[in-house]
């Protein structure tokens, strides 16, 4: 399997993505075109379920949408004009097919699949509550709680039920459901993870971004609003608001990192914003240096952004192998770091000799940097300056993003001066969370009502996180449930 990020993928790790189409013939089609354009967002596993208006139609694969979704056979199997698929990476729940989505049961109401992108911060609490009633889980991913708090609803219609569910979960949460009645598509209150819809001729579509939607040729409607639900169902669209209005809330790490920079995100385009971070981190931590580069691929549009703004030339610095994947690198720490050569190796004629800004989207657990460093200064630079599209982050996500324990975070533990020791730099900067807002628009980071989750950023978070205490570690739901029975 490929890896996106090289150099031991010290990265923020992509969340999922999800994709569905209602009312198209050949859907489960259109479904695998969507996901490799959102291959991004998850690359361990991927799933489609289709519905062909008699049963439903599943098939889940380890790795990615290539190699598993490209044989006439595999389509051929996914029959009916209605499918959802999801690409996975995890956050929840161990890497293993039972948790590849789309999830699926049987209820009273009949089939039910469900894709989701996001995580559910009281996850361990619903489940145990529902263990203790009698539910039996086939899986160890969040999702799966959806399924069961729907089957276990006393309300009488199918929405009714889902509504139910929903009011019962704390977190992040974009969901295409799949029922014999139609397509399902909602967002969180908040709207932490993204969602879209698209038509194409009459059929209607749902994605995590517009450039799953350009792929397949469809056309952009609109975002879907934070706490709605779009129910499609027999060529027709109704929108439900069963929540009480609250200001939104979308993740700021989808313009820095997680959405590919051909998106439009809440009627920005991702680019463009990269590029206007870049600018701004510019003006805040300029350097005196020969050239910007960026640290491929994700610190390309910040780096074009700051070398226009200071002046500085932008070059290509390190060149980046697309055909090198995992398993071709072999344990033991020499190959290992002879297997990061073959991925991004230094451009050293263009470096020897000059003072490099390097241009990266953010600082995880600071190895990344650590090399890239290196690599640098191997290739002959005479000082090497970090420049980061982002605020430190200092704290962990628990609402999609697959992040380190804050202990192992280098912003919790060390300040600028003792970070920029450890990565061996000549000097560090970060963007400020101020200078972020500004790149989307705003006056800087409103004290109330920020307009966005950077708890990632700032500690600040959106919602309430049951099943973590107050430093941000897993509470052991069955362990406590044990000691009240006990």
């Amino acid at each position: 399997m490929l890896t996106t990020h090289p150099f031991d993928d010290d990265k923020l790790r992509e969340e999922c993505g999800i994709f569905g189409v209602s009312g198209a013939e050949g859907a489960a089609a259109l479904v695998a075109l969507g996901l490799h354009a959102l291959q991004h967002r998850g690359q361990e596993a991927a799933g489609i379920t289709s519905w062909d208006g008699h049963a439903f139609h599943t098939h889940r694969a380890m790795g990615h949408v290539a190699g598993n979704f490209d044989r006439d056979e595999v389509i051929r199997a996914l029959a009916g004009e209605t499918a959802c698929g999801h690409v996975r990476y995890s956050t929840t729940g161990e890497t293993s097919l039972r948790n590849v989505q789309p999830l699926y049961a049987e209820l009273a109401s009949g089939g039910f699949a469900v894709a989701h992108n996001g995580n559910i911060s009281n996850a361990m609490r619903v489940r145990r509550d529902l263990i203790r009633s009698g539910s039996i889980f086939q899986s160890t991913s969040d999702t799966e709680t959806i399924i069961h708090l729907v089957a276990t609803s006393s309300y009488r219609t199918l929405i009714d039920k889902f509504i139910d569910a929903l009011k019962q979960l704390e977190g992040a949460y974009s969901l295409i459901c799949m029922t014999p009645e139609g397509m399902i598509a909602c967002r969180d209150p908040l709207g932490i993870r993204p969602l879209v819809m698209g038509k194409l001729g009459d059929s209607v579509i749902f994605a995590s971004e517009t450039v799953a939607l350009d792929v397949v040729g469809a056309e952009f409607i609109r975002s879907v609003d934070p706490g709605e639900l779009v129910i499609v169902k027999g060529g027709e669209i109704s929108s439900h608001r069963p929540f009480a209005p609250q200001a939104p809330r979308p993740c700021i790490f989808e313009w820095v990192y997680f959405s590919r920079p051909d998106s439009i995100a809440d009627d920005h385009s991702v680019y463009s914003v990269r590029k206007a971070i870049g600018a701004q981190l510019a003006i805040e931590a300029p350097a005196d240096a020969d050239l910007v580069i960026p640290v491929p691929d994700s610190g390309v549009p910040a780096a074009i952004g700051y070398a226009q703004q200071s002046g500085v030339p932008f070059e290509l610095g390190i060149i980046r192998s697309h055909y090198v994947g995992r398993t071709f690198i072999q344990p033991g720490d020499k190959v290992r770091h002879l297997g990061v050569k073959l991925k991004h190796n230094a451009n050293r004629a263009l470096i020897k000799g000059q003072r490099v800004v390097l241009i990266d989207d953010s600082i995880v657990r600071g190895t990344t940097s650590l090399k890239i460093v290196q690599m640098m200064r191997e290739a002959g630079a005479a000082e090497v300056h970090m420049r980061i599209a982002s605020p430190p982050t200092r704290h962990s996500c628990f609402y999609g993003v697959d992040t380190p324990e804050r202990s192992k975070l280098l912003a919790a533990t060390h300040d600028l001066e003792a970070m920029r020791t450890y990565i061996q730099a000549d000097s560090l900067a970060f963007v400020s969370i101020d200078g972020l807002y500004t790149a989307l628009g705003s006056e800087g980071r409103p004290a109330v009502k920020p307009g966005h989750c950077d708890a990632c950023f700032t500690g600040d978070y959106p919602t309430t996180l049951t099943d973590q205490d107050e430093n941000g570690t897993p509470i052991d739901q069955f362990a406590l449930l044990e000691e009240r029975v006990g």
